[in-house]
């Protein structure tokens, strides 16, 4: 019974991570999410050199972050904000793909 268990266990956190994994490669890497478009962007994101925006601290973002311009703001993950109105939103692959 234990080992059916760990079977299954293992089966949930495979799919976790399929999962993640899925919904991560529906982001374009606009920046729109991170402030681009408003004009003051979070000090962490840089673009890269093929045009697409990339944050420096990705795995410990969320929480307590600063923009380039000083106003202190809360990064949270994306699926926090997807109802709500900002600036890019429109042009967002999560919106755009339905995951809304």
């Amino acid at each position: 019974m234990a080992e059916n268990m760990l079977d299954q266990s293992s089966e949930y956190l495979k799919f976790q991570l399929e999962q993640a994994q899925k919904w991560e490669s529906l982001c374009s890497r606009c920046g729109a999410c991170c402030g681009v478009l408003d004009g003051d962007p979070c000090r962490n994101l840089q673009k890269g050199p093929d045009g697409r925006y990339h944050c420096r601290i990705y795995e410990t973002r969320f929480g307590l972050q600063q923009t380039k311009g000083g106003r202190l703001f809360r990064c949270v993950p994306i699926r926090d904000i997807l109802n709500d109105s900002w600036p890019g939103r429109n042009q967002c692959r999560y919106i755009r793909s339905g995951n809304s």
